[in-house]
């Protein structure tokens, strides 16, 4: 997979999204959060875009150290080949962001020089 580093020097990169397994794909452009272990986060108006089916809630920490739970929803992202049912959690932020569990087992190379990364 291809990416971009953009003028803000934000690693993004296009994530073909489905509601359900038998729905039209969108393309999110996500922000990658290597500070986030687990898969996405999406603003809660692109879930609301996206329609995307409400999972349960779930408790987290945040990276000042607060609990807080938080809603999750579950999408299903065509990664390398396979079509992954993922969970999605819901913030009130502005970007998606794409987080370590789905870099797991792949080469990320970002090239700040050049504004470009690549996904291996």
């Amino acid at each position: 997979m291809i990416g971009i580093v953009d003028e803000r020097n934000r690693a993004l990169i296009d994530v073909p999204v489905r509601r359900a397994l038998d729905s039209q794909e969108a393309s999110v452009t996500a922000w990658i959060d290597t500070a986030f272990d687990g898969h996405l986060v999406f603003p809660k108006r692109l879930i609301e875009e996206l329609e995307l089916e409400s999972l349960v809630e779930t408790e987290a920490i945040l990276a000042d150290g607060r609990r807080v739970t938080l809603e999750t929803f579950i999408c299903y992202v065509h990664w390398f080949g396979n079509l992954a049912p993922l969970q999605v959690v819901a913030n009130d932020g502005k970007l998606p962001l794409l987080g370590t569990g789905l870099l797991e087992k792949r080469v990320l190379h970002i090239d700040y020089l050049d504004k470009q990364l690549t996904l291996d």
